[in-house]
């Protein structure tokens, strides 16, 4: 097969990859970019697109069942309703289809050359990717390394079977009437509360003292209240062991070290996600790791010329949207542009319910810091838009250094406040001060007036509460 030469090659075409290619393609860049699978990667295909998905039919479900037995005060009353989970999934995967589909054109738009198949590195400057026609050698001046992440696997609990990924999750046609989640981190909360809604009986099994430990209990008691209402059960400080000997239970040791039995039709494993590190020829370059991670500069170079990485392969925080900001980056720096990295904030979201959004400094990692703060919070129980939509749980908080006001951080729960973070971000990017915010008028009625009332709070002159 004739060889291909490029200026920039892109292994992975996930949400970096994908990004990196097509920003390259509008700068006139001769690019290549290799995929195993579909492009969108994890993410479009087996992650925050259809799990969204799904997360929205369990809340209409829910909603619907509310309606059913008499339990909203909306006034609404309909039969009992029925889910086919088969249909749904099939929703879904068109959704999945359709954005794919759209990815495909934008990387044709961009005159990128897409390669089908997967790449292993001879060299730093040469990579042989195995495709169903047979081997094919490409040569770049630049390389970009976006293979991503894959579930963590337990070696006690091997995914097969009755043990499930969220990859599989997201593809059951039926309700598992018994779920028992290992993780209670936002994959296995998100996925969890979804089948809950549905119609599962959830069981949650952490390790740690708490669920959602990466975010402030303050910011997560409104979700663990929500779960105990969605009659999930909830164990912390419990260690999974294995599968019964008829693999239909999850035996737990719970915190008060008893043993105990968990039945359930699936085991959903989501204690985390490592880098996807093996089966593309690292050991044929000298990279430089960061323990797991290949370790890059501000500039997502790695420790060998000509060669970069982006997004969960390179560390924490593992979002889409980390990846895309460093994959156009990427492309401008292989351009010839001016860029480093000096993002403030990379907001994240747990698309729980209520849903969670922090961006910034937390009110302990400010002080931890030994900044000397402000802070700010107003609920959703005042906000009329909130009360006019059933969806009181819940807060704005904002964190400001006390002697310039600047805002450090800002954290949200609530239903819907996933759309807040373009707002949180942008303020502390532009290094907002509180009255920047409480100057900015916020229309009303919506959510956002939370966010303007918090600030206020801050100064110590909220209107609303």
């Amino acid at each position: 097969m004739k060889e291909i030469s490029c200026k920039l090659l892109v292994i992975g075409a996930g949400p970096g990859g994908y990004v990196c290619a097509i920003r390259a393609g509008q700068l006139g860049i001769d690019t290549v970019i290799v995929e195993a699978n579909k492009p969108g990667g994890t993410c479009l295909n087996i992650g925050c697109i259809p799990s969204k998905a799904l997360i929205h039919a369990a809340e209409e479900f829910e909603k619907a069942t509310h309606f059913a037995d008499g339990a909203s005060p909306l006034g609404i009353s309909v039969s009992a309703p029925k889910l086919d989970l088969a249909k749904t999934i099939a929703w879904k995967d068109g959704i999945v289809g359709r954005l794919t589909g759209g990815v495909s054109g934008l990387l044709k738009k961009a005159k990128v050359k897409v390669v089908n198949g997967w790449a292993t590195f001879r060299d730093g400057k040469t990579v042989e990717v195995e495709t169903e026609t047979g081997t094919q050698i490409i040569r770049a001046e630049n390389v970009v390394i976006a293979t991503g992440s894959v579930p963590v696997e337990l070696p006690f609990l091997p995914f097969g079977g009755n043990v499930i990924s969220s990859t599989e999750a997201l593809s059951l046609t039926e309700v598992p009437k018994t779920l028992a989640v290992v993780g209670g981190g936002y994959i296995g909360l998100e996925l969890g509360i979804a089948f809950a809604k549905m119609g599962a009986k959830v069981t949650v099994v952490e390790a740690l003292p708490r669920v959602l430990a990466t975010y402030d209990a303050e910011l997560t008691r409104p979700v663990t209240k929500r779960l105990a209402a969605l009659g999930v059960t909830v164990l912390t400080g419990a260690k999974a062991k294995g599968l019964s000997a008829k693999a239909d239970a999850l035996l737990v040791e719970t915190a008060d070290g008893k043993d105990e039995k968990i039945v359930a039709d699936k085991i959903l494993v989501t204690v985390g996600r490592k880098p996807q590190t093996a089966g593309w020829g690292l050991e044929q370059i000298d990279l430089t790791m960061s323990g797991r991670f290949v370790r890059i500069d501000d500039q997502c170079r790695t420790s060998m010329r000509g060669i970069y990485a982006i997004g969960d392969v390179t560390g924490e925080p593992m979002l889409a949207h980390r990846a895309m900001a460093q994959g156009e980056m990427v492309a401008e720096i292989i351009a010839g542009h001016k860029r480093s990295w000096d993002k403030r904030c990379i907001p994240a979201i747990c698309f729980t319910d209520p849903e969670v959004v922090s961006a910034g400094l937390t009110p302990d990692e400010a002080k931890a810091a030994g900044t000397e703060v402000k802070i700010g919070m107003f609920p959703f129980t005042a906000n009329g838009r909130a009360m006019t939509k059933l969806g009181e749980e819940g807060f704005v908080r904002v964190v400001a250094r006390a002697d310039n006001h600047v805002v450090l951080g800002i954290q949200a729960v609530g239903q819907g406040v996933s759309e807040l973070s373009a707002a949180f971000g942008l303020a502390i990017e532009m290094g907002a001060r509180l009255e920047d915010i409480a100057g900015t008028i916020h229309a009303h009625p919506t959510q956002g007036e939370a966010f303007q009332e918090a600030a206020l709070k801050a100064l110590g002159h909220a209107l609303h509460i």
